[in-house]
């Protein structure tokens, strides 16, 4: 039955027909409906569930679910042996009885306990806006914030040559294409600064039982499209209810940087402890563009970023700046990829985390691509780790990928427990070992913390760091 729906959407796709039709070249003849047998019986079924969970979209929204469901067809769950997840066990949710969030509901626990926010802001519960607050000058004129549906006509026209246009991530990615249930759209029309950040906050309303291992999953998607000489500030904060809530968050943001545009992305990840969440950023910048990313996260059983950046300009900066904390038994995980193609290509990369429960797990894969025609590219790439009990681990794999022969290109890694003359330091002036070692772990991640460039969300991540120690 999976397998007869999702091949009955892709009959809808050009070049694709649910009856049995081969495509043929010298060599081989691959049947469409052959390659669904091969597929994942279990990724066809959620795949279906997916499906009948949505009701009908905008057209640039169908394309997406389109080219998900294509790929969802020779695309197995992940395990172990995919060199991608070699250090990331998702089983617990293979395992899980996943049901897809299909109804927007309100939900006025979360919306009568909100913490006041500055920003124009969005609540966004199970992957659907619940609550849409713009002051009258928060934004300025043509800048438009909300759902697809909501765009005039020009702007859905020049938003929709960019929808689906992103190269493929992996099965998380997929799912997320069909299952989103909305579009969020920030655009900033040319030239324009947007003085104030713009604030999604995401919330999980539907929990499971671990007993039952029933898994809500949602499926929110965000696009941003800053056109050339725009600025803007972005933050996305999950937050986890229920310190036990176990539930699959599993989020896509897609961002546009056009020539000579500027974007700022915060990422506060505070999803419960035993939650899922798996996230997706697609970036492509533009020549002489900006785009910075401060992340810190903490959450979630299984907390995992990918974020993909490409350069399709000269004179093009990528900044990315990350935290990852475990303090409980969990695996944070960041996947990273920075491809560089134009000449005078910058990007700076600086991954930190700390393990601090002895089944906590950290995970980072770097890889930055300096491809042939990027001379005179400058890139450095940093991770550090700090260790903190026994048996805790950290797997790291910094890449630099180097065809051009004209580049400054450096990168490095360090991975310790807090280094005693330091310790020492701190109690030659009378201050207790364990007040010192709460000090220097929180320092460590300071530096992070210190470059989100809102006042507000610095004091939230501080006091939220210093809440886990």
């Amino acid at each position: 039955m999976a397998t007869a729906t999702v091949l009955s959407r892709l009959s809808l796709i050009p070049n694709l027909s649910s009856k049995p039709k081969s495509f043929s070249n010298k060599r081989t003849t691959v049947s469409v409906r052959a390659q669904a047998s091969f597929s994942d019986p279990f990724v066809l079924e959620l795949a279906e569930s997916l499906e009948d969970s949505l009701s009908s979209s905008s057209l640039p929204l169908q394309r997406i679910r389109d080219s998900s469901a294509e790929s969802l067809l020779s695309t197995p769950w992940p395990s172990r042996r995919d060199e991608p997840f070699r250090f990331t066990d998702t089983s617990f949710i293979r395992y899980s009885q996943i049901e897809p969030v299909s109804t927007q509901q309100r939900n006025s626990e979360i919306l009568d306990n909100l913490t006041e926010t500055h920003f124009p802001n969005a609540v966004i519960i199970d992957g659907f806006v619940s609550n849409l607050t713009i002051g009258p000058s928060d934004l300025p004129d043509g800048v438009y914030f909300g759902s697809f549906s909501g765009l005039p006509d020009d702007l859905t026209n020049r938003v929709s040559e960019f929808i689906g246009d992103f190269d493929s991530g992996d099965l998380f990615w997929s799912i997320n294409g069909m299952g989103a249930p909305d579009l969020t759209v920030i655009y900033v029309p040319a030239g324009c600064k947007v003085d104030n950040s713009i604030h999604l906050r995401y919330f999980s309303g539907q929990t499971g039982d671990r007993e039952s291992k029933r898994l809500p999953v949602s499926n929110p998607r965000v696009f941003v499209l800053v056109e050339e000489g725009g600025e803007v500030g972005i933050v996305e904060e999950f937050v986890g209810r229920d310190e036990h809530g176990f539930y699959w968050t599993n989020p896509v943001l897609e961002v546009v940087v056009l020539k000579n545009a500027k974007v700022k992305h915060s990422y506060l990840q505070k999803e419960s402890t035993a939650a899922a969440h798996i996230k997706w950023t697609f970036v492509r910048q533009e020549a002489e563009s900006e785009y910075e990313l401060v992340e810190v996260s903490t959450g979630g059983r299984l907390g995992r970023h990918n974020v993909h950046v490409q350069q399709l300009g000269p004179d093009t900066l990528t900044e990315l700046t990350t935290f990852h904390m475990c303090v409980n038994e969990q695996t944070l995980d960041l996947h990273s990829r920075i491809v560089l193609d134009h000449p005078r290509g910058s990007s700076r990369q600086l991954h930190k985390c700390i393990v601090a429960h002895s089944s906590g797990q950290a995970v980072f894969d770097g890889n930055v691509r300096v491809n042939k025609y990027a001379q005179q590219t400058d890139a450095g790439q940093l991770t550090r780790s700090l260790l903190l009990k026994p048996r805790a681990t950290v797997n790291i794999k910094p890449n630099l990928q180097i065809i051009a022969d004209d580049v400054k290109c450096s990168h490095g890694a360090a991975i310790s427990d807090l280094e005693e003359d330091q310790l020492f330091y701190f109690q030659a002036r009378g201050i207790d070992l364990e007040t010192a070692r709460r000090a220097l772990i929180s320092s460590f991640g300071s530096e992070v913390i210190e470059k989100f460039p809102n006042r507000e969300i610095r004091d939230q991540a501080r006091n939220h760091v210093k809440s886990l120690l």
